[in-house]
């Protein structure tokens, strides 16, 4: 769970201070990397999921940081408690680095920074994201499929 975490937060806060600082995303708002199906478009989120309760109150920053911190605490009890096995401490892992990595950014800049978009076949997405939030993902749906198998599901 360990290596797991500790990769997606290095991955995540590598790709953002490349993209946002390095590229200078957080200028130039757009660049093209591979029209239309990859874009890195600015976006910082001060909200949930797609900026859902978004607020300029910095009451809400520190909600969120505060629930993103205790989930992670709670999940990686509980993956310890029920003895996850392999699948399902890798995907712990990988939700808790995103989350860490998402309120790192919460704390250094007051919101998330979303980056990547991705379009296709006619559909244009509207929305950015992160490596943290591909991480979050994937460990849900994970932990969905694989949390109940214990150490026999390795």
């Amino acid at each position: 769970m360990a290596l797991a975490g500790g990769l997606t937060l290095a991955l995540d806060q590598i790709t953002k201070a490349g993209v946002v600082h390095l590229l200078d995303l957080k200028t130039r708002g757009q660049i093209d990397v591979l029209p239309p199906f990859l874009t890195f478009r600015m976006a910082w989120n001060r909200g949930v999921n797609f900026g859902l309760g978004a607020s300029d109150h910095d009451v809400m920053r520190w909600v969120l940081i505060g629930v993103a911190l205790i989930i992670s605490a709670l999940l990686i009890w509980w993956a310890r408690r029920d003895g996850f096995g392999r699948a399902a401490q890798i995907f712990a892992g990988l939700l808790v680095g995103g989350a860490i990595g998402n309120v790192i950014d919460r704390v250094l800049y007051g919101a998330v920074a979303d980056f990547l978009n991705m379009s296709c076949c006619g559909i244009v997405n509207p929305w950015s994201f992160n490596v943290a939030d591909i991480g979050v993902f994937l460990g849900a749906v994970g932990l969905a499929l694989f949390s109940g198998t214990g150490k026999s599901g390795q």
